[in-house]
């Protein structure tokens, strides 16, 4: 469903309104986005933002992401726009692209985990971007919501309003606003570049994949992205296990794949495989073949909500088929890698 088509189940002006006074009260407030639905706080006060971390139960030392209207003022929340940044938000702003950047004096750190870089970015979904304009209107023009996944530290990101309301039941059932906006077009997080070291000498660098390639952005900036240095700011949803369901899930190779579906080195107990290839002829009868799409955006799409799905169905394992380490599939296969290494030994540690 696209963003249009959500307009029927979209939150009403009565919802928007009140919602962004909650932000400005200091609350909390579930809004969609084209990516996933994000818990949001008012980003110029430390003490709100400080109940999404206790929320969600995030380490204070992993940044959120600021949230801006089409029309915000970038300078207000960052000190330093370069000539790169002005190109890439010319190319995909409003759209699933942060970028990281000096952070501006006057913004609190507790937004960047104590950096003195801040990540900010401007949604497509209408509801986020009507929120926004509210919220900065009550605050006289430069508003931000600072706004990471609306999940529990960790797990599955929601792509859905009703999977927020499952995650929260006592911030929902305490009043918390969860504006409806219908399933996430994109599905998974933003693509999160850093620019914020380019008076270092340092190239843009990708922290985080995500819909919007790297080659995308070589189209704009004409040069690749780098990969993360040692150096590089921390930013949201990298660290090495995020993304996972409660189920254990287990990443498996095609030779490995072929075995398990005859029943050779099965795990006990029910399991499904997550398959985007054709489902095998003959199957153990202890698998269950859960197909999706072999189309990576699709793919991306649909891979959170059917994750929560496959988690409320009693399996003992969730195997999912690796997909193609090809460019165009590397925002899928960073979501189910770090997925899977919450399972791994030592993985929980994040």
């Amino acid at each position: 469903m696209s963003q249009a088509s959500n307009a029927a189940s979209a939150a009403g002006e009565q919802d928007i309104d009140h919602a962004a006074r909650v932000l400005l009260g200091g609350g909390l407030v579930a809004f969609p986005t084209e990516t996933v639905y994000g818990l949001g706080a008012d980003a110029e006060d430390a003490a709100a933002v400080a109940r999404i971390y206790a929320a969600k139960g995030r380490p204070s030392n992993h940044p959120v992401i600021v949230h801006v209207a089409p029309d915000a003022d970038l300078s207000y929340w960052a000190r330093d726009i370069p000539e790169q940044a002005r190109a890439l938000i010319d190319a995909f702003w409003p759209g699933p692209l942060t970028l990281i950047l000096k952070r501006a004096p006057h913004i609190h750190a507790a937004v960047s985990g104590g950096q003195d870089s801040v990540g900010v970015r401007c949604p497509s979904h209408p509801v986020a971007q009507r929120l926004l304009r509210a919220f900065a209107a009550l605050k006289g023009g430069h508003g931000g919501v600072a706004g990471p996944s609306a999940n529990r530290f960790g797990h599955v990101s929601p792509t859905r309003a009703e999977h927020v309301v499952a995650e929260f039941p006592e911030q929902v059932a305490a009043g918390m606003p969860v504006l409806q906006g219908g399933p996430a077009d994109v599905g998974i997080e933003s693509t999160i570049v850093d620019l914020s070291r380019l008076d270092e000498g340092i190239g843009p660098v990708l922290l985080r994949p995500g819909h919007i390639r790297p080659q995308d952005i070589a189209r704009v900036l004409g040069e690749l992205p780098a990969a993360p240095d040692a150096a590089a700011p921390r930013a949201s949803g990298t660290l090495k296990a995020h993304y996972a369901p409660r189920t254990p899930l287990v990443l498996v190779d095609r030779p490995t794949l072929e075995a398990l579906v005859v029943g050779v080195g099965l795990p006990a107990g029910r399991c499904v495989i997550i398959g985007y290839t054709p489902r095998p002829l003959e199957m153990d009868a202890a698998l269950t073949w859960q197909p999706v799409s072999a189309d990576p955006s699709q793919y991306a799409h649909a891979i959170y909500s059917l994750m929560r799905e496959l988690d409320g169905r009693g399996y003992a394992k969730i195997l999912v088929e690796a997909p193609p380490r090809t460019p165009e599939w590397d925002a899928v296969n960073d979501r189910i890698g770090r997925a899977a290494a919450a399972f791994q030994p030592g993985g929980q540690d994040h």
